[in-house]
């Protein structure tokens, strides 16, 4: 039998992917538009101002939102982590609680098993609660 795929962590995938892509087209097309400004008019006019705004704005946009998308893609990265530690600490306490003999010192509190209630109460493992005729 295969072993159980590990679930995937969230990563920011195709719908920020979209929108830094959407921001750098649009930066794309307002630098040519303030490109062909430049080299084609003498004199500066209301267009090249436009031209110029335009540029910066998507431009400064699309590496904004590159940025945050970045950021995302290593906090749930570090999320992923996290979480896979805290479920090997869990699993770690539990197997140490489950392991620990009833003649401890104290500093490790056993969860209840069978094989522990058996040996607090004088049962075995087979019997049943209800069943205590002999």
């Amino acid at each position: 039998m295969a072993a159980p795929a590990q679930p995937l962590p969230h990563r920011p995938g195709s719908i920020s992917l979209f929108f830094v892509v959407k921001a750098a087209i649009f930066a794309a097309g307002f630098w040519t538009w303030l490109l062909v400004l430049v080299f084609t008019r003498t004199e500066a006019t209301s267009l090249h101002l436009l031209a110029a705004t335009g540029t910066i704005i998507t431009t400064l946009v699309s590496v904004l939102l590159g940025v945050r998308m970045a950021l995302q893609r290593n906090a749930a990265r570090r999320h992923a982590e996290l979480k896979r530690l805290l479920v090997d600490i869990s699993w770690n306490a539990f197997a140490a609680a489950g392991n620990a003999e009833v003649e401890t010192s104290g500093n490790v509190v056993p969860f209840p098993t069978a094989a522990y209630d058996a040996a607090t109460s004088g049962r075995t493992p087979g019997d049943s609660n209800g069943d205590r005729r002999r």
